[in-house]
């Protein structure tokens, strides 16, 4: 069994999903992608040599490749998400397992978010209200919910009550007035029945299992990272970070569960640096703009921010992951994207002042465009 991490090394956004699907498309049948953090705040782009486009939230980029997903107990699911996801993926069948112990959003969840975010006015933390944050905060206490929830029971329903409740005295904790639309919300019946509705599609869809003991017969594993190092819950940018381990860690937990001791790691940047919601940014060029149709204005975290690339940023965000190897041993590679858009920038340079080899570069957003500098 091989495995390969496949982790962003900046703000996110930096090519994660054109590098996994590359790494999918080797051995569809014997590659399973593991989603190890984050949920379905990820939004990662697979353009497919045929010109098919789809930005993945719940389901693992190898998935047009035909490779099989597993979301880890570190995924958060959010039931209505994956609902939508799954129908825009019109003729496709994911095979997707599920962990049991994965935590499940509710919409209660994205309420307080969106709720708190908009309170917080030009003092934003950058969240893109989907309750990442809050449901990890509940999840802490006795109100937990986990994807084991959703299998056939009363109890989800009458867990979804007292959430709502909670829900009130969240926002009060958080110092943020309810809106009347808050309010009415949490007293709907029809969203507790719409989200149970779902809940139970989601049940019927996917095999919930009881951990990863099945992921070492596959030949190829790759755990397929969300977000980036810069955006990593103990990042010295704390709040403008994501509610998650980015990096190595939750990897080197999993890796330990299924007997491996041996991990390709590939970090991942654009030439220039990418970032959607508010925050430090120390490289940010207003003006500079490249074409991204993934990541659109939206409410939450505004336009997409641009620039240049920060090396010693990059450099220092690497070393630090990489500090979280613990005994596995790690054989680490950088890979750069968007040479297309920048070529001045030179990627074996990049590597090399990060203290890596360049494994792969990119010229194109389909993974034809990709090159291995390990052939």
């Amino acid at each position: 069994m091989r495995a390969t991490a496949v982790i962003g090394a900046n703000f996110g956004d930096e090519g994660k999903g054109l590098l996994t699907d590359y790494l999918a498309a080797v051995d569809p049948a014997g590659t399973v992608v593991v989603r190890f953090n984050g949920g379905a705040q990820a939004g990662h782009t697979v353009v497919t040599p045929a010109g098919r486009r789809h930005v993945f939230h719940h389901f693992g980029a190898g998935t047009l490749a035909g490779a099989r997903t597993f979301l880890s107990r570190h995924f958060i699911v959010n039931p209505f998400l994956w609902d939508k996801e799954r129908g825009e993926l019109a003729g496709i069948r994911p095979q997707v397992d599920v962990d049991r112990r994965a935590m499940l959003t509710t919409p209660f969840d994205m309420l307080v978010n969106q709720e708190a975010e908009r309170s917080r006015g030009r003092h934003r933390h950058g969240s893109c209200g989907l309750g990442i944050n809050e449901t990890v905060e509940r999840c802490i206490g006795p109100l937990a919910t986990a994807a084991a929830d959703i299998e056939p029971s009363a109890r989800l329903r009458d867990r979804l009550v007292a959430i709502a409740d909670r829900s009130v005295a969240r926002l009060a904790e958080l110092g943020v007035s309810p809106s009347p639309f808050f309010l009415e919300m949490v007293r709907s019946e029809a969203l507790v029945d719409n989200y149970l509705e779902v809940c139970e599609r989601f049940r019927r869809a996917e095999r919930l299992v009881d951990g990863p003991d099945e992921l070492p017969k596959f030949r190829h594993v790759v755990f397929e990272g969300a977000q980036g190092l810069l955006l990593d819950e103990r990042h010295r940018f704390f709040p403008h970070v994501t509610r998650s381990r980015t990096g190595l860690p939750n990897v080197v937990e999993l890796a330990a569960e299924i007997g491996l001791t041996e991990l390709d790691v590939v970090y991942v940047t654009r030439t220039y640096l990418t970032r959607h919601g508010a925050g430090p940014f120390p490289t940010e060029r207003p003006g500079l703009s490249f074409p991204d149709p993934t990541n659109a204005p939206n409410e939450w975290q505004g336009a997409l921010r641009f620039g240049k690339l920060d090396v010693s940023l990059l450099s220092e965000s690497i070393t630090d992951d990489l500090s979280n190897a613990g005994g596995l041993a790690v054989s680490p590679c950088l890979a750069v994207t968007c040479l297309d858009q920048v070529p001045a920038v030179d990627p074996v340079r990049v590597a090399a002042a990060c203290g890596l080899k360049l494994g792969y570069s990119s010229r194109g957003p389909s993974r034809d465009h990709v090159t291995s500098s390990n052939r």
